[in-house]
C-alpha cells in the first residue's frame, strides 16, 4: 500500500513535467532553445486560473491556458524566427517577464498580491481516495504527450522534417522544407504542451499563486537533456525527477532530517544526473542557431 501510494504520488507530480518536456522535446528538435519554459508554464497556470474564474469551469480554464501560452509563445517566435535574436537571452527574457505580468494582472484582476481566489477545477470535493487525480484529463494528457510525441517524430513526415530542421536546416531547406514555418510549428506544439503543465497546476490547485511553478520548467529542460532529446528517455528521466519530490515531500512529514537538506533533494539530483550525462549527450546540431 505504501509503494501503491507512493507510485501515484509520483505519477501525479511527474504530469507538468512531462507535459512541460514534451514542449522541450518539440521546441529542442526544430532548433530553438526551450530556456522559456518556466514561462510558458507559469503563462499557462494564470491563464487557466483566468479562464476557469471566468468561464465557471475546467475547460474554459484549459482554454485560457493555451490562449496564455499561445501569446508568450509568439513573444519568442518574433524574437528569435523573425528578429534572430539571441535564444538564451530571449528564454531568460520570456521568465522574467511573465513572472513580472502576472504579478501585475494577480494584483490588477484579484487585487492579490499572491494568489487568486478559488476556481473551479477537476474533480473537485466529490472525487475521493488514491485514485482521484485520474478523474483529471490532464493526467492522461501529461501520460500520453511524450508516447505521442516519440509516434510524431518518429513515423509521420512531419516529425522527419522537425528532426531535418533540426539537425541540417540549410539542407532541409534545398529540399523544399519551410524552415521558419515548421520552426513555428513546433514552437507552437511545445508552447501549448508546456502551458498545459502549468494549467494542471493551477486547476489541481484549484487557484493561481505568485510563481508557482517553482522552477518545474526548468528541471523539465534538465529531463530533456538528461534523456538526450528522446521522448521515451525523456518520460523516464521526468519520472525519476518527479520520484525525488515524492520522497522529499514523505521525508519532510517524518522529520527525520532536517527540512532544509530534505527541499535540496530533487535540485540536487538534477545537478549530479545532468553532470553523468551532459558530456555524452548530443544535441541537434542546429540547436540555438539561427539561419
Amino acid at each position: 500500500m505504501i509503494l501503491l501510494t507512493f507510485l501515484l504520488q509520483t505519477i501525479r507530480i511527474a504530469i507538468p513535467y512531462l507535459l512541460a518536456a514534451a514542449g522541450g522535446v518539440m521546441s529542442e528538435r526544430v532548433g530553438i532553445i526551450a530556456l522559456g519554459l518556466e514561462g510558458m508554464m507559469l503563462a499557462g497556470a494564470f491563464g487557466a486560473a483566468l479562464g476557469s474564474y471566468y468561464g465557471g469551469n475546467p475547460w474554459a480554464g484549459l482554454a485560457g491556458a493555451l490562449v496564455a501560452g499561445a501569446m508568450v509563445t509568439a513573444v519568442l517566435a518574433v524574437a528569435t524566427l523573425r528578429y534572430k535574436a539571441n535564444q538564451v537571452v530571449v528564454g531568460v527574457a520570456i521568465n522574467l517577464l511573465v513572472v513580472a505580468a502576472t504579478r501585475f494582472y494577480l494584483r490588477r484582476i484579484f487585487d492579490s498580491a499572491s494568489n487568486s481566489p478559488r476556481v473551479p477545477g477537476f474533480g473537485g470535493e466529490g472525487a475521493g481516495g488514491m485514485f482521484a487525480s485520474f478523474v483529471n484529463p490532464v493526467v492522461w494528457m501529461g501520460l500520453a504527450a511524450l508516447p505521442v510525441l516519440a509516434w510524431v517524430l518518429y513515423r509521420t513526415p512531419f516529425g522527419l522534417r522537425a528532426r531535418a530542421v533540426g539537425e541540417k536546416p540549410e539542407a532541409a531547406a534545398t529540399l523544399g522544407v519551410a524552415v521558419t514555418k515548421l520552426r513555428l510549428q513546433g514552437l507552437l506544439i511545445a508552447g501549448s504542451l508546456a502551458s498545459l503543465g502549468g494549467a494542471y497546476l493551477a486547476l489541481d490547485q484549484h487557484q493561481f499563486s505568485d510563481s508557482m511553478t517553482a522552477g518545474r520548467g526548468f528541471i523539465a529542460l534538465a529531463a530533456v537533456i538528461f534523456g538526450r532529446w528522446e521522448p521515451v528517455r525523456v518520460a523516464v528521466a521526468c519520472l525519476l525527477f518527479a520520484g525525488a519530490e515524492t520522497l522529499q515531500i514523505q521525508l519532510q512529514g517524518s522529520q527525520m532530517i532536517p527540512s532544509q537538506f530534505v527541499e535540496m533533494i530533487p535540485y540536487v539530483l538534477t545537478i549530479v544526473a545532468l553532470a553523468g550525462v551532459v558530456g555524452r549527450s548530443v544535441a541537434p546540431a542546429a540547436l540555438g542557431k539561427t539561419e
